[in-house]
């Protein structure tokens, strides 16, 4: 058996600028706060958070999804790879970045899910807010 849940938050970026930082993974540990590896190509490794989490992306729909197995260390050892898939949708401020995870081990989907918030939309709404579209920091005039 196992657990699926859907978390959502509004990141003040384009779909296209989202969509390219989860990606990269220089940007994806500036976004974030914490090393990864990501390729823009379907079937590529990628690791986030110093390999906590790692994975391959499966499916790309730029500028509006991605579709990655996803793991961590704390998954049992034969348990099979979750399912995440991120979906990038226009909203008042924004983007709407919905997080679908699916097939994640019994008993794990509460912590995953307040993880998402703590470690990505928090930090993800943060990052934007001070580099906005273009990557560069914003400057007040």
């Amino acid at each position: 058996m196992s657990d699926r849940f859907q978390v959502s938050a509004v990141i003040p970026a384009s779909a296209k600028r989202i969509y390219d930082a989860w990606l990269d993974g220089r940007e994806h540990s500036a976004m974030t706060g914490g090393k990864a590896t990501a390729s823009a190509k379907a079937g590529s490794r990628f690791t986030a958070w110093d390999e906590y989490i790692e994975g391959r992306t499966l499916q790309l729909k730029p500028p509006r999804r991605i579709v990655q197995s996803w793991r961590t260390t704390e998954f049992p050892k034969d348990a099979p790879d979750s399912r995440l898939e991120v979906r990038l949708s226009p909203a008042k401020g924004g983007t709407r970045v919905t997080l679908v995870h699916s097939e994640v081990p019994d008993g794990q989907s509460d912590s995953y899910k307040q993880g998402w918030r703590d470690y990505y939309f928090e930090p993800m709404q943060a990052y934007f807010a001070k580099y906005g579209a273009s990557g560069r920091r914003k400057t007040r005039r």
